[in-house]
């Protein structure tokens, strides 16, 4: 009995440590903050463009970000943003303020529709270079297994040198 008391008490106490190692969701940052964080130690930014009534916004927080190897991954190799494509907060980036635009019942951010070049749906990721520049916006739900190479393409800056097609000639999920 001692011995089963013991084999219990290793077990939670390695499943507590397996908690606290990987986060349950990216350290989600405003974009004010990334912008602020990229001047001190560039990295590229990773944007979550959402909305509060987007169903596939929230499966996709549900079932990707909440993925621990997928949270880690954004977590160390970007900064991570949530962005609210509705927002009312003005947004100053490279000189331009960029604010929301009322547009019948609902409307839109400024800075969304200059990120997706105009094509605004939801959920949309965008990624930006350590430089701030826009890489890729990549409209659409996209699972832990679809997003896992598209933000290794990036993070990794293996874009830098090779098509997308290249890179996954050699891709090996970790998932």
């Amino acid at each position: 009995m001692k011995t089963f008391s013991l084999v219990l008490f290793m077990l939670s106490f390695l499943g507590l440590g397996a908690q606290t190692e990987t986060p349950n969701s990216p350290n989600w940052y405003t974009f004010d903050k990334a912008v602020e964080l990229n001047k001190k130690e560039p990295r590229p930014v990773i944007i979550d463009l959402y909305t509060d009534w987007c169903g596939w916004c929230k499966v996709m927080d549900q079932r990707t970000f909440s993925n621990p190897y997928i949270a880690t991954y954004l977590n160390t190799h970007f900064y991570p943003v949530k962005f609210d494509a509705e927002q009312s907060e003005k947004v100053n980036f490279k000189g331009r303020d960029y604010v929301f635009v009322a547009q019948g019942r609902r409307g839109y951010h400024e800075l969304a529709a200059a990120l997706t070049g105009g094509q605004l749906s939801y959920p949309t990721l965008v990624f930006l270079d350590k430089d701030m520049n826009l890489l890729q916006p990549l409209p659409g739900f996209k699972g832990p297994n679809d997003l896992e190479p598209v933000m290794k393409f990036f993070g990794s800056g293996a874009y830098l040198s090779q098509s997308y097609e290249e890179f996954m000639q050699n891709f090996k999920s970790e998932l």
